[in-house]
């Protein structure tokens, strides 16, 4: 029996995508693809979320593309700006299981840096959660095992009490490995149905 749900954050409860924040400053469609394809990488932003500065990461970025100094430096006090809408249907799960009591965790690979602004900003949502680790803080990422151990042991959970949702499979089959039962993002849809599987206290279609 399932008693905990620990959530991912980007693409699970929030869309995410640098385009959102480039597409504002580059008007070109070229120029953006490739700005977004060969300057800010997602193995570049990969270090922020392992725990690196923004300022060393984007000063050694700078000098090699001296030419996007100005766009490199809008990354980190613009982030949030990356962030789009809220996933169909995922709020009103964590709605759902907070009011019928179910303990709710996340476990995200954030920047240290970007996550308090983002999470100020989002609290009406984040405030459900009894507590989210934030991989730049702990200088380890998903899907690396420590990450999942140090979770469990700071929810107070066994990896059989919980259920983890993430949109990547590295990640899903990361807390596999560790007896967490983990669920492949789709769509809220499919989640809500595996949560009723595994008998969560969820209506099995949302409220109209």
């Amino acid at each position: 029996m399932k008693t905990a749900v620990i959530f991912d954050v980007g693409r699970v409860l929030y869309d995410w995508d640098p385009r959102i924040l480039y597409e504002r400053l580059i008007d070109d469609d070229r120029a953006l693809d490739a700005f977004l394809r060969d300057v800010v990488t997602i193995d570049w932003h990969f270090q922020h979320d392992a725990g690196r500065d923004f300022a060393d990461t984007s000063a050694e970025l700078a000098v090699l593309h001296p030419q996007h100094a100005d766009l490199i430096a809008a990354w980190g006090p613009r982030f949030v700006e990356s962030i789009g809408a809220r996933i169909a249907g995922m709020h009103e799960i964590v709605e759902e299981l907070d009011a019928a009591g179910v303990p709710l965790f996340a476990i995200t690979n954030f920047s240290h840096e970007f996550w308090p602004p983002f999470r100020a900003r989002e609290a009406q949502l984040f405030d459900r959660f009894r507590d989210i680790v934030v991989s730049g803080e702990e200088k380890m990422v998903k899907p690396d095992a420590a990450i999942y151990r140090l979770a469990l042991e700071r929810f107070g959970l066994a990896a059989a009490d919980a259920v983890f949702v993430d949109d990547n499979a590295a990640n899903v089959a990361g807390a596999q490995a560790l007896g967490i039962e983990s669920v492949l993002f789709t769509d809220a849809a499919d989640f809500r149905a595996r949560l009723v599987e595994l008998g969560l206290p969820i209506a099995q279609h949302p409220s109209s």
